[in-house]
């Protein structure tokens, strides 16, 4: 396996080496996967729930995959409902709304869908639209999109890390900022 360069970060008290991997030739990006990493997940919801204590809130959204125990964790610490926008359609999500955004991690197109069930729990409600990074918005995009369309209000942003242009996200409630390696 080839040897890759890392980033160390310290966020919440915890210490990571983050993998840096190439997106595109000249750009690398640092790689943050809370997936399985508990330690780091609670540490962050903790902070986080700390940051977003004043913010009205009534449930949490985020697109899965990799934002989803974070979701969960800042859900069980602030006791407030979450809702996942999907990234596939399945039949039993009945009449879902959908959006489209494009992904720095896969470079696709990707169709973001709020399952028919869960459009009750955001309807009318104040929102914290939820995710692990923010790198050029375009998934914060595709949820502010899906969002609005269900009829709820944005309170407030929030991730572990922004990414890229820090000026871009000084609205983002957020841990640290990544920055982005180019060759």
């Amino acid at each position: 396996m080839e040897k890759r360069d890392t980033y160390g970060v310290d966020i919440a008290g915890v210490h990571r080496e983050l993998t840096l991997f190439e997106i595109k030739p000249g750009l690398r990006i640092a790689i943050l996967n809370i997936l399985g990493d508990t330690e780091l997940v609670q540490a962050c919801a903790k902070e986080l729930a700390n940051k977003l204590e004043n913010t009205p809130c009534d449930v949490f959204v985020t697109a899965e995959t990799k934002s989803i125990p974070l979701a969960y964790a800042l859900s069980v610490e602030m006791k407030k409902p979450y809702v996942i926008f999907r990234k596939s359609y399945k039949p039993y999500m009945g009449q879902a709304l959908h959006t489209e955004t494009l992904s720095i991690t896969t470079g696709e197109p990707q169709t973001l869908y709020l399952d028919e069930k869960d459009l009750e729990l955001i309807k009318g409600k104040n929102v914290v639209i939820l995710d692990d990074v923010i790198s050029t918005g375009s998934t914060l995009q595709g949820m502010r999109l899906l969002t609005t369309k269900a009829g709820a209000s944005i309170t407030s942003e929030a991730a572990i890390f922004t990414e890229g242009e820090r000026a871009k996200w000084g609205d983002i409630v957020s841990l640290g900022h990544l920055p982005v390696f180019t060759d």
